[in-house]
């Protein structure tokens, strides 16, 4: 198997793990979509203790998207250092695969869709323009990307079929 094809199967298994939790992963970003629209969008109108108080909330819905997809992912999977080592060593051209895909995808959905677009638009746009591309992205894109790290992470360190060692053994 090719490395490129290796790497693909990460971004592959995300988009099936997205669409197949899509509730779930939707329903808990959703929590900063809106918080993100609300702040963002309406800054001044938003007390300090408030818009910090939802960043709490944020980042705890955030870390349980990470944990449930995580059990999801996991599930059935064994786990082992040895077999990141070995992935590693044997695959590293397609971890390289995967940071050119992750870098083009920041560069696409950050870089040029929060700051270069952001920077044409009049100032009386800009808040707006943020407030709603942060709704946007917060369900699609930024799940994404956590799915996506987890898919890199079970790849890596997932022990092979076939392949197994012994529960005992150290890993």
């Amino acid at each position: 198997m090719s490395e490129l094809k290796r790497a693909l199967e990460v971004p592959s298994w995300a988009w099936r793990c997205y669409t197949g939790h899509l509730g779930l992963v939707v329903g808990l970003s959703s929590v900063a979509s809106v918080q993100r629209l609300i702040v963002v969008n309406w800054t001044r109108e938003v007390p300090h203790g408030v818009a910090l108080a939802s960043e709490v909330v944020v980042l705890a819905a955030r870390i349980a998207l990470v944990v449930l997809v995580w059990r999801i992912a996991m599930r059935g999977q064994t786990l082992r250092w040895s077999a990141a080592r070995t992935f590693v060593r044997e695959h590293w051209r397609s971890l390289l695969w995967q940071g050119a895909f992750l870098g083009a995808a920041f560069a696409v959905f950050e870089v040029l869709a929060e700051h270069v677009v952001s920077a044409l638009l009049p100032e009386a746009a800009r808040q707006t323009y943020l407030a709603v591309l942060l709704f946007v992205k917060n369900p699609t894109i930024i799940a994404l990307t956590f799915l996506w790290w987890i898919g890199v992470l079970r790849q890596v360190f997932r022990v092979p079929e076939g392949r197994l060692v012994s529960p005992s053994r150290p890993g």
